[in-house]
């Protein structure tokens, strides 16, 4: 393996080789100086849970399509003692006839009447994304909880979404243009160009985020919507380090200099909400944001359809809901279908890459 990279696990983790050969095969492209797989690396189109340095140049087809994506953590006012999950379920599944005038007018607020997909704000997607309500395991931290606005006993709302097709039209237009192997290069005229489309992408997804949560917690009249974290894992961003400059390219991986943050697990899982070190410049200043696949989609129907009844599938040992309009994700998106986020946060603790603020459990999750 050559020096530019680095594989964070411990001998009790397993990372598909398959990603292993991804991660490497990147790194032979010109300008990459350093190569980072995560726990929760898995392969991908590019490999996910991966994040790169590169100098004078730059990879669009690295981060892929969904630029931007991340997750988000908000408030919703809802004390755990009221919550009411079967009440709760039956008003998530009438959401898509609550499509409110809100989106529209926070468009106009905004000024981005004009941004190509503005029908796509508010939105989940598909795959891996999903909003998931969630309670309060354990703090670990008394004082960075209250330093974050963490009010034990409430309720919160995850939301994991990105760029929608917005992120893929850019990628598209690029990828045409320019190749792959290549890259874009500093001086060339699509460099800028795709660094300014690339952060039009960024201000859609966090918005989405934020509109999703809104149409959430609408619905359940939380009169609080309040955003207390949010972590980017898509995208390229800069960063000057001892004189020089970077591009740090992240997919499926989250950076380490922006504070507090959430690193998701499954639905079956606790989420973790951490403070990752600042100045991890062997780990190209990125940290896991979540478990990592560990099975392909294809396949997880069958496998699962012997261990569960279509009842059953629906549960976990947390006792939390699902609300699934594709039935084929309530397979892959099933928590055997992903890595153990205790081994990832294990891993990272491990190498003093994060430090433990609190742990949410999943009450129910959501994805449309």
């Amino acid at each position: 393996m050559n020096n530019k990279i680095k594989i964070v696990k411990s001998k009790k983790s397993w990372i598909e080789s398959n990603a292993i050969d991804q991660l490497k095969k990147v790194s032979t492209l010109p300008g990459i100086v350093k190569a980072v797989g995560l726990p929760d690396l898995h392969a991908g189109k590019t490999p996910v849970g991966a994040a790169y340095m590169t100098k004078d140049v730059i990879y669009p087809h690295i981060i892929g399509n969904d630029i931007g994506c991340g997750i988000a953590l908000f408030s919703t006012g809802i004390k755990r003692s009221k919550f009411r999950i079967n009440k709760v379920m039956k008003k998530l599944e009438k959401i898509n006839n609550t499509y409110s005038d809100y989106i529209d007018q926070i468009i106009k607020d905004k000024n981005i009447d004009n941004m190509p997909f503005k029908e796509k704000l508010g939105t989940i997607g598909s795959g891996n994304h999903f909003a998931e309500l969630q309670e309060i395991d354990t703090v670990y931290d008394k004082a960075a909880i209250e330093n974050i606005g963490i009010e034990k006993n409430n309720i919160f709302l995850l939301v994991h979404s990105g760029s929608r097709s917005y992120g893929e039209y850019i990628l598209n237009k690029y990828i045409k243009e320019y190749s792959c192997q290549a890259g874009i290069t500093i001086h060339s005229k699509g460099f800028n160009e795709y660094l300014t489309e690339h952060e039009k992408a960024i201000v859609f997804a966090n918005l989405n985020r934020e509109l999703i949560a809104h149409r959430i917690l609408t619905v359940l009249n939380s009169k609080i919507n309040r955003k207390l974290l949010d972590s980017i894992h898509n995208s390229i961003s800069i960063k000057k380090w001892d004189g020089k400059t970077y591009y740090i390219h992240r997919k499926g991986a989250a950076p380490s200099d922006i504070g507090y943050m959430v690193i998701a697990g499954s639905r079956g899982s606790k989420s973790y909400v951490v403070k990752p070190m600042d100045n991890l410049f062997e780990y190209a200043f990125s940290v896991s944001h979540g478990a990592g696949r560990k099975w392909p989609r294809q396949g997880c129907k069958e496998r699962l359809e012997k261990i569960y009844s279509k009842k059953s599938i629906h549960q976990n040992k947390f006792s939390s809901n699902i609300i699934y309009k594709d039935k084929n994700l309530i397979y892959e998106e099933a928590p055997e279908a992903y890595k153990n986020i205790e081994r990832v946060i294990e891993d990272m603790i491990g190498e003093k890459m994060i430090k433990l603020v609190a742990s949410l459990n999943p009450l129910i999750t959501y994805k449309a």
